[in-house]
Parts: C-alpha cells; structure tokens; sequence
C-alpha cells in the first residue's frame, strides 16, 4: 500500500530551455535523475555530496552542477548510482518528514499549488507508515495541509 502514496511523477528543473534535472521526495529522502551525455565512459562521472551542498561534473572538466542543497542532508546515508546512462542521486534528508520545494537553493522551486499537493502526499505517507495495514492512498485533505513534522506530535523516531 506504501508504494501508492510514492512519488508519482517527477518534477523537472529546466533552465534555458533545457532539462538540467528530474527530482521527487519521499519522507526520507531527495532524488534527483541526470541523464548523461552519451560516450562519456561512466568511470569518469564524479558526484560530490556534502551536508549542504552537491557537485556532479565528469572529472577534469568544470562541475555540471555545483550548487546549495536547499536544506541539510545526512551525509552517511546519501549515495549516487549510475544506470542506464543516468545517474541518480539519494539525498537522505536530515529533517525526516520535511517538504522540499526543490533539492537545489533557489532553483526550479516548485509552485505553490504543487508544493501544497506534495506536502499532502508526505503527510499521507506519513500516516502509512505510522498505521501498516490501513490504506490512505485515496485519503484527502480538505484546505491546507499541516505540516507532516509536527501534526499530531510530529514524526515517531526509530
């Protein structure tokens, strides 16, 4: 039932008519989706991710992207893979239950409507997982909604 209350779609980040990026969220963490250039052995691709900042480049080149995350991550637990020509990186969030508007600082922010519809899904998500067994993928919330964190005495902790 959890695998209802995922991401359903990816936003995109687009910058000069181009698609630099995909990203959605889950309670835990941030995905964001490169698709590489072609013919470029993937030994050569390099992902960097710091608490609060992330750089992707293919080595001895300037960085692709080298920017702010918007809030900090958990380094640890964060990772990037590559397959089928993109690379995908985890941004395991510090503030579990927090609603990204976009994984990098001021960048390709999502637009009040949408951030609204995510912020439901996370705390529809949180709910599953708080009540295994019951089914919230077809649940609504009526106005806005709180804020998955802090709603009802916030998050469990594991």
């Amino acid at each position: 039932m959890a695998e209802k209350l995922g991401p359903e779609k990816r936003h995109s980040f687009v910058h000069n008519g181009q698609k630099v990026f995909e990203w959605d969220q889950t309670l835990e963490e941030v995905n964001m989706y490169i698709e590489l250039p072609k013919g470029v052995p993937t030994k050569l691709f390099n992902c960097t991710i710091q608490a609060t900042h992330v750089e992707v480049g293919i080595r001895g080149n300037p960085p692709y992207l080298n920017h702010d995350l918007t809030l900090p991550v958990k380094t640890d637990s964060s990772f990037w893979t590559i397959e089928d020509g993109e690379m995908h990186i985890t941004l395991q969030k510090r503030e579990k239950g927090k609603t990204w508007s976009s994984p990098i600082q001021g960048q390709g922010s999502l637009d009040p409507y949408v951030a609204d519809q995510e912020q439901k899904r996370l705390m529809l998500q949180r709910f599953q997982e708080e009540n295994p067994g019951f089914d919230f993928s077809q649940a609504q919330f009526t106005g806005t909604c709180p804020d998955p964190r802090t709603f009802m005495g916030g998050i469990r902790s594991d």
